[in-house]
Formats: C-alpha cells, sequence, structure tokens
C-alpha cells in the first residue's frame, strides 16, 4: 500500500518553516536538501526535516497539509515540538521507502 506524508521542513526552530506533502518522503526531502528543485526551500535553504506524519490516502495528505498550511506559526511549532522538541533532522530516523 502507498503512503503519503505531510512533513515541515525548517533551518532552525525560529528560521522559515515549509509545509509539503509527497508519496515519496526520503527522495523528496533529499531533493529539497540538495536544491534540485527551485522554490522556497531552495531560497531560504529549508532542509532539515523536523516534523512527518503519514497517511494511507494522497486525499487525506492533502487536505491535512493545506489545513498546517492555513495555520499560525506558533501552532505549526507546536505540532513540531509536540514530537521533537529539540528541533533534530528526523531524515537519517527515515526507514526505506
Amino acid at each position: 500500500m502507498k503512503r503519503f506524508f505531510v512533513y515541515i521542513l525548517a533551518t532552525r526552530k525560529d528560521g522559515p518553516l515549509y509545509v509539503g506533502v509527497t508519496s515519496a518522503l526520503q527522495k523528496r526531502v533529499f531533493e529539497h536538501r540538495s536544491h534540485d528543485v527551485p522554490g522556497f526551500s531552495a531560497r531560504y535553504n529549508v532542509d532539515k526535516l523536523v516534523w512527518y506524519e503519514p497517511h494511507d490516502d494522497a486525499e487525506s495528505a492533502i487536505v491535512r497539509e493545506k489545513r498546517i498550511k492555513r495555520w499560525r506559526r506558533d501552532w505549526k511549532v507546536a505540532l513540531v515540538e509536540g514530537g521533537n522538541p529539540e528541533w533534530l533532522d528526523l531524515f537519517d530516523t527515515l526507514g526505506p521507502e
């Protein structure tokens, strides 16, 4: 079964945050890190995976992504800190896709 992920990238706690959705989390974060795709993450060097949430279908992942994007910054910070209070980079903790 294909999984989908909503994720948040950051540079640091007080830096810019990027919220995205993908079906290939490792590949997508790697693309952000290598700046393969121009855009927000490349412009602001937002490449540290600080939060992610798996979904069983694309529709629920996209709905969740859009909802989080509308949130105030402090709500996004609280979401990250609920599961990653040290703002560690979670990329190396990902299992195989």
